[in-house]
């Protein structure tokens, strides 16, 4: 995958004009770009096409026409986007009462370094969390992550031969692992590994 340029991004005024069509096109996408590991928690694997959604609104929200502003929500969302070796996941905590969500933040403190995900019969691959910054405290885990898979050549080769995929989470409080992930998903998420 390569990195957005300015150019891939449309200006504020023609993004305006097509905002609805892209926002509906990008949630179509992510329906096979999800996987849930237990109630609570999700994978929204990200690709170029979701990034450069994402860069767009940002430069929408926060009015954004400048050169060097562009240029740095580029370099800011760049990273996000899978380079051909990895998978690259927002991962979103989800508790809908807020009071429930503050005590279990708690206790999944550093969650984000104990998400895997396996092909087949290899070893676990282990997210690596919050390159940018640190999202977590002494106190809790944040409820976003942004978590990077790394996979060695033969795992890719498995993978985009069939090979079934698993995710988990091995935390104390929070130890889930999920069925084989559905092909569907399987599939666009080979796309990602060119």
């Amino acid at each position: 995958m390569t990195a957005l340029k300015s150019e891939d991004l449309l200006n504020l005024e023609k993004y305006s004009q097509q905002r609805e069509n892209l926002r509906n096109e990008v949630i179509a996408l992510r329906k096979n770009r999800l996987i849930q590991i237990g109630e609570n928690i999700s994978l929204l694997f990200e690709n170029k096409k979701t990034i450069q959604y994402q860069v767009q609104e940002m430069l929408r929200i926060e009015k954004i026409f400048e050169a060097a502003g562009i240029e740095e929500e580029l370099n800011t969302y760049n990273p996000l986007i899978p380079d051909g070796t990895n998978l690259k996941a927002t991962m979103l905590i989800e508790f809908p009462e807020e009071n429930i969500r503050k005590e279990r933040l708690k206790e999944i403190y550093l969650i984000e370094d104990k998400v895997w995900l396996q092909i087949g019969g290899n070893d676990r691959v282990f997210a690596i969390a919050d390159e940018d910054l640190e999202r977590s405290n002494d106190e809790k885990t944040s409820d976003v992550h942004f978590l990077r898979f790394e996979f060695s050549a033969d795992m890719i080769t498995d993978f985009k031969e069939g090979t079934p995929l698993y995710a988990g989470i091995d935390h104390p409080k929070y130890n889930v692992r999920t069925k084989e992930i559905a092909s569907n998903i399987c599939q666009v998420l080979t796309e990602d590994f060119t």
